[in-house]
């Protein structure tokens, strides 16, 4: 009896602190996202990359992805492969 309260603990205490580590995965990927985005998307406006502007869907992903939520990182990625551009690690 004492093993299995044993192992439940130890499982319970896995299952609440994989959420916490995954929004921090997230937040952090999402700063990436933005990052690149910012460096090879948003600022082709002008020149010889055919006048890709921050688009608004762009826009509200990166204002959701500095809020915290993650809802924000398909858009993203999907702007960063419509530009061809390597998506960063995800950890």
């Amino acid at each position: 009896m004492k093993i299995l309260s044993l192992c439940l603990t130890a499982g319970l205490t896995l299952a609440l602190a994989a959420p916490a580590l995954a929004q921090g995965n997230d937040a952090a990927y999402c700063q990436a996202l933005i990052g690149k985005y910012k460096e090879y998307v948003a600022g082709m406006g002008s020149g010889r990359h055919g006048g890709i502007d921050q688009n608004a869907s762009a826009k509200i992903a990166i204002d959701k992805c500095n809020a915290g939520d993650p809802a924000g990182i398909p858009v993203l990625e999907q702007e960063l492969k419509n530009a061809k551009v390597t998506l960063p690690q995800r950890s």
